[in-house]
């Protein structure tokens, strides 16, 4: 139960990372691998900042904020350098890792001992309960801090899809999706493509920066190399969440990326349960990848041959 608990928190965790892969990737078809520094830029900020014993909502905060720098960083290479999207993700992405380094000034911080907002929920929830340390859920017995991070997370994720949601209907939003698609009949519009793509870049690395100064403080730990392989682990959620509910509507997508990520997560511990070695959890990602982009193509062509099949009989 308590694996079946860390993977649901981590999944919703990193749910904040898949939508800000959506904006990008899907939004702006930006190839954006900025997403792999900022998660680390996010953590090294929000760590630094609560070893220093500022509030560790202040602290994610400011974590969120660097990435929104960070993104800013991507999209004005691209924008005002014409510099190609991806080389531009590589760029701000090498200069983060020496960066991140810098920040934290070891390749390791523990926060285990330190008040961050898991210890935060965790202290809320046990006085509310009368200082119990466990949670009866079901017949389990369930420690305060994974429930109450559970709890908290599932909040905050909703709470952000439908901002998500809301902000992308509005005039500014519409805009900025609108770019995505046509940049060029937006261009003779009159509308400025390059700040809708600055913008939306901001917003993006905001949220995967938020995603990684959240997994620091509930795994209580924060790891230069932690970032690693991260932008192919959103895709793989947005592309499974798109499978999932069989739209790109975008409140159905934005559900679909926060479900999607969910899932993934839910998948590498089923996986890790059944005794996978850590060390290929890379490349399973990476086949999760491939089976989730060649899986609707593949049931689709097998429909097709089903419905040939039929009209010949």
């Amino acid at each position: 139960m308590n694996l079946l608990l860390s993977a649901l928190t981590i999944g919703l965790i990193l749910s904040l990372l898949a939508l800000g892969v959506y904006i990008s990737f899907r939004i702006f078809d930006f190839a954006d691998i900025t997403a792999d520094g900022s998660i680390t830029l996010g953590a090294a900020v929000a760590a630094v900042l609560i070893t220093h014993h500022v509030h560790p909502l202040w602290a994610t905060l400011a974590g969120a904020l660097s990435g929104g720098f960070a993104g800013a960083a991507t999209a004005l290479l691209h924008v005002r350098f014409r510099i190609h999207p991806l080389l531009s993700g590589i760029l701000v992405m090498t200069a983060l890792y020496s960066m991140n380094l810098h920040i934290m000034g070891r390749s390791n911080i523990p926060l285990i001992s330190e008040r961050t907002l898991a210890s935060v929920a965790e202290q809320w929830i046990g006085t509310c309960r009368g200082g119990s340390p466990f949670i009866n859920f079901l017949g389990w017995e369930i420690p305060i801090r994974d429930a109450a991070m559970l709890a908290a997370m599932f909040g905050m994720i909703t709470l952000a899809g439908i901002v998500l949601d809301l902000f992308f209907r509005t005039h500014l939003g519409t805009a900025m999706r609108a770019t995505g698609d046509n940049a060029q009949m937006m261009r003779a519009l009159g509308v400025d493509t390059g700040r809708m793509i600055i913008i939306g870049l901001i917003i993006s690395n905001s949220l995967i920066a938020l995603s990684g100064a959240l997994l620091a403080q509930y795994q209580g730990f924060t790891d230069v190399q932690m970032g690693i392989g991260m932008v192919v682990w959103g895709l793989a959620s947005v592309i499974m969440g798109e499978s999932l509910v069989r739209s790109r509507q975008l409140g159905l997508a934005i559900m679909g990326a926060i479900m999607g990520s969910v899932l993934f997560r839910l998948l590498v511990a089923i996986a890790l349960r059944w005794g996978l070695n850590p060390n290929d959890l890379k490349l399973i990602t990476a086949l999760f990848v491939f089976a989730a982009l060649t899986s609707p193509r593949l049931l689709a062509w097998i429909e097709k041959r089903r419905r040939a099949a039929k009209q010949l009989n």
